[in-house]
């Protein structure tokens, strides 16, 4: 089987030669840098240059010459080998034999993900490297992988998000087919992939559209980053094409089984349909007849873009990232209350029992954090299963100053409650390489630009003067000791530790990890396919949580005491224990000790 996707932009093999299609409406003058030799193109009136060439071939060098001096690669482009200043690479996608062609991907209340950086999550870094560890997910209960992006970044190592070319895999992890090849073997071993893609803005170094396409842009949207992309504008249908386009691109030409969208709260639409609306409405129409998940991470809480039909399938976008649930959590169990963890640091339980129960925390509440500004919509009508939920990812381990895992915080005994309910709970869960064994690695933010020394330096100032709001940080001195992105020696204190799970104590809390998940695939993933009928929780002053989500197929019910002194249990005489903190005898007194939990299963009310 030969995977292609079509595209009105880049370079496409054709009966006729190689047609090279750039969008430069703000250029004066556009030429094709092919293999040494300078070709003009036509151009028309609405911005596009295009040219059909004989002369290319796969595996050409090429790139355009903009205004007589300044050449750039294709931003369409589909491979890079000499990094994002470099020229394009002409790639025959359809080159690549798919081996395995019945797939057609796991139903989403399977999904149990495993996000992975490529170049951290292995010795080699690299996509070959990472394809060897998946039998260990695979047997450990994992269903899918969710790696960083991969799109195109400057110099050989970055968390992703600095991407400037979307279409091309990154050269540091290997080769367009070497990524296949992990795909394939995923499917072969029955994981899904997941993509993390950035449609919000590109990274500071390598983005040449400024050059040529200053309406890519819009100063009306502006963003953390900068001037924001240009979506509703004049010129963004092309904008907008270029994104959805990429979407599908992963989709079909890599068989790629979820995308993670980012911070989507931050793309700014005034127009109708709304970006996030058509970008799902497309994908959807274009690809029916395999299992394909969307999920967004969307600060703004918008329920709108979640909803079901009453078959339960999905109506635009899949899930989204819970942060509310993960804010939630480490708030009670760290007590840590400054940036955006003050939001729930007042009343950590009620948020963490809304989340579980609810979707959100924040459903149009003020947020102390944003100065009273509301923030949310109503998520109580939608599926559980809507939301993923997490105790850690990259994000909020890395974003951390010295990158340390939960692990690194809190008493293991706490960490093993929380993971329980976490993997047990009917939100889809993620966890972050090596949280299976509570690896002893952190994960801590790096770059690479060495061949631009005053980025490198605004980057490594920027990060320790990010960390001075924060009072443990006041200090010039101790702000000092933040790990330098720019070093090489961030990048490889951030590689996980394979030897790990072979002894103690990351032996027993990876058998503590096998143990949830097995329990999920048995007994929680059953009520996800049935109906969902609704959620109660309730909080008592002596700090007991307790839950209870209903399925058609049977109820979920978590009880949990975070206080300090034991507290009685009412529990339902028909429910059968699934799971009991180590000490608690289910057929004793019903005394829940302090820190200390049970999940039961038991039949629909």
């Amino acid at each position: 089987m030969r995977c292609v996707h079509s595209m009105p932009f880049g370079a496409e093999l054709t009966s006729e030669g190689v047609r090279f299609a750039l969008w430069a409406p703000t250029a004066g003058d556009v030429r094709l840098v092919l293999d040494g030799a300078e070709h003009s193109l036509d151009a028309a009136k609405d911005g596009w240059y295009r040219l059909v060439s004989k002369e290319a071939r796969v595996g050409s060098r090429y790139g355009y010459r903009i205004d007589g001096n300044l050449i750039v690669p294709d931003p369409a482009s589909r491979f890079q080998p000499d990094d994002v200043h470099g020229l394009s690479l002409v790639v025959d996608p359809a080159s690549y034999a798919w081996s395995e062609t019945s797939w057609i991907g796991r139903p989403w209340e399977e999904t149990i993900l495993y996000e992975v950086h490529v170049g951290t999550a292995s010795p080699e870094g690299t996509y070959a490297g990472l394809s060897e560890k998946l039998p260990f997910l695979r047997d450990l209960g994992i269903t899918a992988i969710e790696l960083m992006p991969i799109g195109d970044f400057p110099g050989k190592r970055n968390w992703g998000y600095d991407g400037v070319l979307p279409y091309a895999p990154d050269s540091a992890y290997g080769s367009p087919d070497d990524l296949k090849r992990l795909i394939e073997r995923a499917h072969e071993l029955g994981l899904m992939v997941f993509l993390d893609v950035v449609y919000n803005h590109f990274g500071p170094s390598g983005n040449y559209l400024h050059a040529y396409a200053k309406s890519f842009f819009t100063e009306r949207h502006p963003t953390p980053w900068g001037a924001g992309i240009n979506v509703d504008g004049e010129g963004s249908r092309v904008v907008r094409d270029f994104f959805f386009h990429n979407a599908l691109y992963w989709l079909e030409e890599y068989r790629i089984d979820g995308l993670r969208f980012d911070a989507v709260h931050a793309i700014t639409d005034d127009g109708t349909p709304h970006f996030i609306e058509e970008l799902a409405t497309r994908i959807r129409q274009n690809i029916k007849h395999r299992h394909v998940h969307l999920v967004l991470e969307n600060e703004a809480n918008q329920a709108r873009w979640l909803g079901r039909e009453q078959d339960r399938s999905v109506s635009l976008h899949t899930a989204q990232w819970a942060d509310d649930i993960h804010n939630s959590w480490h708030a009670l169990l760290t007590g840590e209350n400054e940036g955006y963890y003050e939001d729930y640091a007042n009343k950590p339980l009620d948020h963490l029992g809304r989340a579980l129960a609810e979707g959100f925390a924040y459903q149009g509440d003020p947020s102390p954090h944003k100065n009273g500004v509301t923030r949310g919509e109503p998520s109580r009508h939608l599926h559980p299963a809507a939301f993923v939920a997490f105790l850690q990812n990259h994000d909020q381990i890395g974003n951390r100053a010295f990158g340390e895992r939960l692990s690194h915080l809190i008493p293991q005994e706490r960490l093993a409650m929380a993971q329980a309910l976490f993997l047990l709970a009917p939100q889809i869960p993620l966890m972050f390489m090596g949280e299976e064994w509570a690896a002893s690695t952190p994960f801590q933010f790096f770059v690479d630009f060495e061949r631009e020394p005053d980025l490198a330096k605004a980057v490594r100032d920027g990060r320790r003067g990010e960390f001075k709001r924060f009072k443990a940080f006041a200090d010039p001195e101790m702000s000092q000791r933040i790990p330098d992105p720019t070093d090489l020696a961030t990048f490889e204190r951030s590689r996980i530790d394979w030897s790990e799970p072979e002894r103690s104590p990351h032996r027993e809390a990876l058998a503590r990890t096998r143990e949830f998940l097995d329990l999920r695939r048995r007994e929680i993933i059953p009520l996800l396919k049935s109906d969902y009928q609704g959620s109660r929780y309730t909080v008592s002053p002596e700090k007991a949580l307790d839950v209870t989500w209903t399925f058609s197929a049977g109820a979920l019910h978590m009880i949990a005491n975070f206080g300090d002194t034991p507290m009685q249990m009412n529990g339902d005489p028909s429910a059968r224990i699934l799971w009991a903190s180590p000490g608690i005898d289910p057929a004793g007194e019903n005394i829940l000790p302090p820190w200390t939990a049970i999940v039961a299963k038991g039949p629909s009310a």
